[in-house]
């Protein structure tokens, strides 16, 4: 029963993107407003580096300190699984 659930959440999601995307008027991007001044463009390399590099790195630096700087080892288990007790049943027989 979830894969149902999942799958027509998913369809409708990727249905509702899809009508998103061609009812959208990119017609509107032809004509400039007033005060509409554009620089220049970005290359290839500077879309991918700005885009997808520059992400990539900020994530990697995030999750390198994380890790560095993560004191979790440094704490005692207090969980049940470091309890050692014998069962009164089992030591009386």
């Amino acid at each position: 029963m979830d894969k149902k659930n999942a799958l027509r959440a998913g369809t409708l999601a990727a249905g509702t993107t899809l009508m998103m995307l061609l009812l959208s008027s990119p017609a509107l991007a032809v004509t400039r407003d007033d005060g509409d001044d554009p620089g220049p463009g970005l290359s290839v390399g500077e879309t991918l580096g700005l885009y997808v590099v520059a992400p990539l790195a900020l994530f990697a630096v995030i999750a390198g300190l994380v890790w560095v700087l993560d004191r979790s080892k440094d704490r005692q288990d207090d969980t049940s699984s470091n309890i050692r007790v014998k069962g009164e049943a089992s030591a009386k027989a």
